[in-house]
């Protein structure tokens, strides 16, 4: 909820103990992307592994839309575009002058859920949970702001926000103490942790230090744009290689073997092949 004037009702607001830009990088089949988690400057951020963002983009075999959002737990293993071992969410939006923005979060799983079975969730952008109040509308993705919940289920404890805060808006989110958090600027500039910090524009990501939330204002006489993103971390190791993500490398090399072998999660492998392989 917005914090009312004269009221605040977090104990520790969490500062700003990290920060930099998510500078454009070539991914894939002549993609670029700004990616801020899973590059050398922050490799994994328990237990986010990776945050793109997209100009554009296209790919699986539905179609998202601008607003919509798909949320994929691959699970023990799946043919994706994507890791196997992590949840993730793919989140398309209006950017200005009608291009279109994407973001993509991937996000581990612990050991115990590695090898379940893949799961979808899409949600069409007239479905996702929306609440607005005092100069501040978010989208609730995963997670709870302004009283309003979303249906989409988690295996790993996350919240995704996105919130949009009208020139003088001033936010107050909490965030569950144990978890490890940040925020991700779109569009505007606004100043997040107190008063003094410097101002944050697009592209720059900042993770949160210790505290019981987010406090956060826009000064500025434009919107501000920006996703926070929290989850429970695993505490566990961390074996990766390329899309494969696992917690030693004895699961990695069996993984690899899986998938070159059609089994254990790789089934249907034999016969898929991307649209960009078919065109």
């Amino acid at each position: 909820m917005p914090q009312k004037k004269g009221c605040s009702f977090l104990n520790e607001p969490r500062l700003v103990a990290r920060k930099f830009l998510a500078r454009p990088q070539i991914e894939g089949v002549g993609a670029v992307v700004r990616r801020s988690i899973g590059r050398f400057e922050l490799k994994y951020f328990d237990p986010f592994i990776v945050l793109d963002e997209f100009s554009d983009f296209e790919g699986h075999k539905g179609t998202i839309e601008a607003g919509d959002l798909q949320w994929m737990t691959a699970g023990r293993g799946i043919v994706h575009s994507e890791m196997p071992g992590a949840q993730g969410i793919h989140s398309k939006m209006p950017g200005a002058q009608g291009t279109q923005r994407g973001l993509q979060l991937w996000i581990n799983l612990a050991s115990k859920y590695k090898m379940i079975e893949p799961r979808y969730q899409e949600v069409l952008s007239k479905d996702i949970a929306e609440a607005e109040d005092d100069g501040i509308k978010v989208r609730v993705i995963a997670g709870e702001a302004l009283g309003i919940k979303s249906p989409i289920y988690t295996r790993t404890p996350t919240m995704f926000l996105d919130f949009t805060l009208k020139p003088g808006g001033h936010l107050q989110q909490p965030i569950p103490k144990s978890w490890n958090a940040f925020v991700y600027v779109l569009e505007g500039e606004g100043i997040f942790g107190n008063m003094k910090s410097q101002p944050s524009n697009s592209h720059h990501i900042l993770l949160l230090g210790a505290g019981d939330g987010l406090e956060a204002w826009n000064q500025s006489s434009k919107l501000l744009r920006f996703i926070l993103v929290g989850a429970e971390p695993l505490g566990e190791p961390l074996v990766q290689f390329g899309p494969f993500v696992m917690n030693t490398q004895e699961e990695i090399e069996q993984t690899i073997d899986d998938f070159e072998n059609f089994a254990n999660g790789f089934e249907k492998a034999r016969h898929w092949r991307s649209e960009s392989q078919i065109n």
